[in-house]
């Protein structure tokens, strides 16, 4: 009996329907399976994974592969994007056994849940030296049968192996952020490594590099480092001309699978999008590029457009494969995005499509599969654009692509990338005049609250529909809306959400933090796996560790709290020891020490709301690019000034508005001019 029906993930869903007798990860799934003598199938995927959905159409709705699984496994499916703690845990036991990982992740279990042969996606046929799935059904299941003895002395060695692996080494005895000197350091090994032709760092794939540009927009702030800032520079526009930012619709795909930034892993996920929209928005406030202010105001858009769920919250993801159009039902990868010159010539007209074929790169050869193209912006070197002539192409051809079949949505919220969303859109809205954006953050942190906290303001990490799931909040979740809260009180002036991030940022004090300062990435009253997983490293997103720290660092510099401040200093020791060692993987706790050595600033701006006075000391002290400064914004006397330490005994200045910059609560003297606080402000 598949027993998938009633979940609440979308990529559960997907399954349920399979002939495979699914289970959810639970006690139960374990206890029949040690009720049978067999072991587990663990499978570990999310709803927008290409290859994920490639397996489960050849193997899983496979009845013979069905029927095998059936009789000699219980078959457990995991959505990675409910359950972060059991894909990290049976992720790192992949990637010690065979140096690499991804999704699909197949990983054979006892009924103790002790991993003994690892795997990702299995082809139905042998293939490029891999076995196929039904093979490696049978291989497992003859071990388990003939040679249980020795799968059972493999599983053990997995994890003691992982038990002994910790972190305690790597941190300084003194527990410190880093120096300038260790900061200067890990940006020499990133100049190393950086692609000086194609922006970005490595070879293919490339991903977004998001936590270190914004470690370097911070260093440059800093130190005035013109390195620091041509690396953000280079790699953001790359990124925006290429095929990985929709050229039509906004909004920027998981990965390029090249070095150049042309063909896109199609799916959209909302982690990057507001990760990215914070990074070219901060990319304008340092610069004031017109690109810049372009690619994260289309970027904020495509998240309000397309992953607005009826809540308020922001949805997961857009898949990369949708229906191909073709009347066969078959899915294709990229199907909604590229385009031929003859689908150009159907929708523009022959002149026009010469037009949009020379502005985006489309060529009878094509960029991807089968003569299509991914729009991109090659360099133009034929004088301007005709910028109305632009416009309506890309009117018409999106309006055209809205006619294909779409790509599915996972619209189950996430709270940690709702965080995200949150911080990315206030800041954008905040700096671009869009009072709509800093609406939709609004909403989105008015979801988290009503639906995702309970009244011992614990989070749960998803919810779906309005309702929330059942899966307890991670670290990331809590560092993340408490890093999302934070930003939105210096934008709107609410002291309300610097309260709300008070308590989670009490829970991680509580619930994942060491004596020692490190942190783990479940709560200490969690589930019990095999392994209390912990990672400081970045991933697609922040650690939930430095992201912890970042949090932890803002809240303390608008409260006051040495608690905190503590916390964060000794939260960022890890960073002391492998920033220069590996920036690249760190790079979040690289930008939170920027702003630790930077202060950091704490910007208390007293006045009316209405007051002209004090609405362009508040937009000079958010522009900002002094590395992590904290705004807080309140008329003396008022409700938020109560909230928000900073703003106690704040008094206006010849009855005007002022601005306070201090440092550990030590202030300069008060200013009323726009012009000198933004001086002050600078780096």
């Amino acid at each position: 009996m598949n027993r998938l029906a009633d979940e609440q993930s979308p990529y559960l869903l997907q399954h349920a329907d399979n002939p495979v007798d699914w289970w959810p990860w639970s006690a139960e799934a374990f206890e029949e399976a040690r009720r049978r003598g067999v072991p587990v199938l663990l499978s570990v995927g999310y709803s927008s994974c290409h290859w994920c959905h490639v397996m489960a159409h050849e193997s899983f709705e496979d009845p013979a592969t069905a029927a095998l699984l059936n009789d000699h496994f219980v078959a457990v499916k995991v959505d990675r994007e409910e359950r972060p703690d059991v894909d990290a845990v049976y992720m790192e036991a992949v990637q010690a056994a065979t140096g690499q990982g991804g999704w699909p992740m197949t990983v054979f279990l006892t009924p103790d849940a002790e991993p003994f042969y690892f795997g990702t996606y299995f082809p139905p046929a042998p293939r490029h030296g891999m076995p196929s799935f039904g093979q490696v059904l049978e291989g497992v299941r003859s071990a388990w049968a003939d040679r249980r003895d020795e799968v059972d002395e493999v599983a053990g060695r997995i994890v003691a192996d992982l038990a002994g692996r910790s972190l305690a080494e790597s941190l300084p005895a003194d527990r410190r952020p880093p120096r300038p000197e260790e900061l200067h350091t890990a940006l020499m090994a990133l100049t190393r490594e950086f692609d000086a032709v194609r922006g970005g760092f490595g070879g293919a794939p490339k991903f977004p590099p998001s936590m270190v540009l914004e470690f370097l927009l911070r260093h440059h702030a800093r130190t005035g480092s013109a390195a620091a800032l041509e690396m953000v520079q280079d790699t953001c526009t790359a990124m925006a001309r290429g095929g990985i930012y929709d050229q039509l619709g906004g909004g920027f795909a998981r990965y390029a699978v090249d070095a150049t930034w042309t063909v896109p892993h199609f799916e959209k996920m909302l982690y990057d999008n507001a990760l990215l929209c914070r990074t070219y928005a901060h990319l304008w406030r340092a610069t004031g590029s017109d690109l810049a202010r372009r690619i994260a105001v289309e970027t904020a858009d495509f998240m309000v457009r397309e992953l607005r769920t009826g809540q308020g919250g922001f949805a997961s993801a857009l898949d990369a494969d949708s229906d191909d159009g073709s009347g066969s039902g078959r899915h294709a990868e990229g199907a909604y995005y590229v385009w031929t010159p003859d689908q150009l010539r159907s929708v523009l007209g022959e002149q026009d499509a010469e037009f949009a074929a020379a502005h985006f790169g489309v060529t009878e050869e094509g960029t991807f599969e089968e003569g299509a193209s991914v729009l991109q912006l090659p360099e133009v070197t034929d004088g301007p654009v005709d910028a109305e002539r632009l416009a309506s192409v890309k009117e018409r051809l999106l309006a055209a692509r809205a006619e294909r079949p779409r790509p599915g949505r996972d619209d189950k919220v996430v709270a940690s990338w709702n965080g995200l969303a949150i911080a990315a859109l206030a800041e954008t809205g905040a700096y671009f005049d869009r009072p709509d954006l800093i609406q939709a953050a609004t909403d989105a942190a008015d979801l988290l609250v009503r639906v995702h906290m309970d009244w011992q303001a614990r989070l749960h990490r998803t919810s779906r529909d309005g309702t929330a799931g059942a899966n307890s909040g991670v670290l990331e979740d809590y560092a993340d809306v408490a890093e999302g809260f934070l930003a939105l009180a210096s934008v709107t002036g609410e002291g309300v959400w610097v309260e709300f991030a008070g308590f989670f940022l009490d829970t991680v004090l509580v619930q994942f933090t060491t004596p020692d300062g490190a942190l783990y990435d479940t709560a200490a009253d969690a589930e019990t796996l095999i392994r209390r997983p912990q990672d400081p490293t970045d991933n697609a997103t922040p650690s939930g560790w430095t992201a912890a720290a970042g949090a932890l660092l803002s809240y303390a510099a608008l409260t006051g709290s040495a608690l905190h401040r503590d916390a964060a200093d000794r939260a960022l020791g890890i960073v002391t020891a492998l920033g220069g060692r590996a920036p690249r993987f760190i790079g979040w706790g690289l930008a939170v020490a920027e702003a630790a050595l930077a202060g950091p600033r704490e910007v208390a701006v007293v006045g009316p709301r209405d007051d002209p006075a004090t609405a362009a000391l508040h937009r000079a002290a958010l522009l900002g690019t002094a590395p992590g400064t904290v705004v807080a914004l309140g008329a003396p006397g008022s409700d938020d000034a109560a909230e928000i330490p900073l703003l106690m005994d704040r008094p206006l200045v010849d009855g005007r508005p002022a601005a306070y910059v201090c440092h550990h609560f030590t202030c300069e003297r008060p200013t009323t001019d726009p012009e000198e606080l933004a001086e002050r402000l600078r780096g």
